[in-house]
């Protein structure tokens, strides 16, 4: 099947078989969200995709962080060029741009993801351009949420971040304090109590400055 067809499938499923919903710690974002009836593991497996998990389809707690962050801290992304690196829905970058961002680029490598964080942005009337190339492009800040949850993903992200660092982007990580988040890396810069995937209890979060 080719990846035209999957994203016209995914973009059919998602519109039909998932529930736009506010989000509640940002009523003013609403994002596709699977139910018990969407069916979406079945979906999954029917189209091929069940290897790919379906991170796109909720809001992980290093995302809800930074969106909270942003919030509360617009002038962090006000003007600027953003880049939400590792995107799943869109969530951190539809925040930046009702936060005021220039332009807010998004890097997903999953194809059904990068579906998923389009229609989101055009349900919250933003725009996120998808960044496919494999070198970052020149941005102003980074922001970086749930992309610490396994040592493989640390290596293979981390010296592309600190790269761009020292390159002069400011680097912002969104993390539950995930096991193998690199806190010898890392400042804190405040905390929040938020869901993560999809569960109802809260989680203690935070919100990362990148040391170059």
């Amino acid at each position: 099947m080719s990846a035209a067809s999957v994203k016209q499938r995914a973009a059919r499923f998602i519109r039909e078989r998932l529930t736009l919903k506010a989000l509640p710690f940002r009523p003013d974002i609403t994002l596709y969200s699977p139910t018990p009836q969407s069916g979406l593991n079945g979906w999954l497996t029917s189209e091929g995709l069940e290897r790919t998990p379906p991170y796109w389809a909720y809001a992980w707690g290093g995302g809800a962080a930074l969106a909270l962050y942003l919030r509360d801290h617009p002038e962090a992304v006000l003007g600027k060029r953003v880049l939400d690196f590792g995107a799943g829905s869109g969530l951190v970058g539809i925040a930046a741009a009702k936060a005021g961002a220039a332009s807010v680029l998004a890097v997903e490598p999953d194809p059904v993801g990068q579906v998923a964080l389009r229609l989101n942005a055009e349900a919250n009337n933003v725009s996120l351009a998808l960044w496919t190339e494999p070198a970052l492009p020149p941005v102003d800040i980074i922001l970086a949420g749930d992309i610490f949850y396994l040592p493989e993903v640390v290596g293979r992200t981390l010296p592309i971040l600190l790269d761009a660092a020292a390159q002069g982007a400011n680097v912002l990580v969104g993390d539950p304090f995930r096991r193998d988040l690199p806190l010898d890396r890392l400042d804190l810069l405040i905390e929040y109590a938020v869901a993560d995937m999809g569960g109802s209890a809260p989680v203690r979060a935070g919100v990362f400055a990148l040391r170059p």
